[in-house]
């Protein structure tokens, strides 16, 4: 039975032996939680060491192994690496051959037909150029899939923690149904040795409708987040996905300007933008080099037949013509605009890399914001609020079973550790999942202190 349960036991016990001691019983379950939890601490560690997200990195493992998603990606990235390996390959030789219908009557004799081979080779440096373009987008689809992987785990992440919440919800709410159910024996019996009025009956009847109501809306939503965690798995969506049974609580121990920079270095998304930025510029490097032509070379033989007349010199011998011919880059118009084209290009990955960059910055502000307001809320609801209201419900239940109380003030007062223990474990998701935002931003796992598992069912 639950800690709230057994102080209210408690307190009813102490009532019947009219000893008077049930204030100190009911202080003394609150201060237990905190010791536990302070006791536990390991500073200085990090999250995949810790033995209670275990569960997590294996779903993260999995996610990274059978996201569809990140597949994808991931053959965009090898097929973007496979074109690089042939960006700065020559073009294939030409082999021409001619035949004439007529022949061609020569000193040496009749020209049947001609062939040759020819091989282009582009101005020096186009290549090269053409090369670190393709290994830049090569780059681009690997921050693409870098970007990817970080979102999947973050939804991996929010979902595992948000699912911790559901655990504890649930948990809660059957304790709360547990206490109400015990309160109705306890009005049932007043009101039938007649020392209570009838609406003290009727008022945690009501309250326990309430309370199973909220508890069923709980319980159903299990299913739809299985679900959504499945697929990210690449599971069936109807997998048991088991509830966790502790999340460690945990607190960033770098400073800010740290974690902007980190931010700055490992974010995989201007990491992309820097991609795009040498690969418009490897661009505006051969669109450069297009003012220069490309030159081609060959050699074309000629058969030739014996001559009609005998002893003419030269008789049957095959000409050889060796060949040189290049483009003329005389549109210098289109050239000016190719040029042009890219610096445009340049200039708008630039910008691009930089709102994106004020945007994440931003975006990291705001995360912090939220992670250290959960932190804040967490500490006030463990330390403060919480204890008080358990020790208010101690206090209207024993004026409820002396008479003095009504069951109005025991719901109330029940009504409000409900709500504050929710919103305790609320802020202890969402710390959680502000910290996986933060992770995502900075683009690295970060190493955190721990202070206990405060999740853990046996709080």
């Amino acid at each position: 039975m639950n800690r709230i349960f057994q102080t209210i036991s408690l307190t009813a016990v102490m009532l019947i032996a009219m000893t008077g001691a049930s204030g100190a019983a009911s202080e003394t379950e609150t201060v237990a939680p905190e010791t536990t939890v302070r006791d536990e601490a390991v500073p200085g560690s990090y999250l995949g060491d810790r033995a209670e997200l275990a569960d997590l990195k294996g779903y993260l493992g999995l996610a990274a192994e059978n996201n569809n998603d990140l597949r994808a990606a991931f053959q965009q990235w090898q097929a973007a690496i496979k074109r690089a390996v042939r960006a700065d390959t020559l073009p294939d030789p030409r082999l021409n051959f001619g035949y004439y219908t007529t022949p061609l009557e020569t000193r040496g004799g009749p020209a049947r037909y001609k062939y040759g081979l020819s091989q282009s080779l582009p101005f020096f440096g186009k290549l090269g150029a053409k090369e670190r373009m393709a290994l830049r987008e090569a780059d681009g689809f690997k921050a693409k899939f870098d970007a990817l992987k970080l979102t999947t785990f973050l939804e991996v992440k929010k979902l595992y923690y948000e699912y911790a919440y559901l655990a504890r919800a649930i948990e809660i709410t059957g304790e709360n149904i547990e206490l109400m159910q015990y309160l109705e024996k306890i009005a049932t019996a007043r009101y039938t040795s007649g020392s209570a009025k009838h609406s003290d009956i009727i008022r945690p009847q009501v309250e326990l409708g309430k309370l199973e109501d909220r508890l069923n809306s709980l319980k159903d939503l299990k299913r739809p987040l299985a679900a959504r965690l499945n697929s990210l798995l690449d599971n069936p969506p109807d997998a048991d996905i088991p509830f966790p049974a502790s999340v460690p609580a945990m607190s960033i121990t770098d400073s800010d300007d740290a974690l902007v920079a980190m931010l700055d270095e490992s974010n995989p998304q201007l990491a992309y933008w820097e991609t795009v930025l040498a690969r418009e510029e490897a661009g505006r490097d051969l669109a450069e080099r297009d003012y220069y032509p490309d030159f081609t070379f060959g050699l074309d033989v000629t058969e030739v037949d014996k001559a009609r007349n005998p002893g003419v010199m030269g008789d049957g011998d095959n000409p050889v013509m060796a060949t040189m011919s290049f483009n003329v880059p005389l549109w210098f118009g289109a050239r000016e605009a190719a040029v042009e084209e890219s610096q445009a290009k340049i200039i708008s990955a630039k910008r691009s890399h930089m709102g994106l960059q004020r945007k994440l910055r931003a975006d990291l502000e705001l995360a912090l914001y939220k992670y250290r307001d959960a932190g804040r809320k967490i500490d006030l609801y463990r330390d403060t609020l919480v204890p008080k209201a358990e020790q208010s419900l101690g206090v209207v239940m024993e004026g409820f079973m002396t008479g003095t109380g009504t069951s109005l003030d025991l719901i109330d007062s029940e009504q409000t550790l409900l709500e504050l223990k929710l919103a305790y474990y609320r802020a202890l998701a969402d710390q959680a999942q502000r910290l996986a935002e933060i992770e995502t931003l900075v683009g690295v796992e970060l190493p955190c202190e721990f202070h206990g598992s405060l999740l853990s069912k046996d709080q």
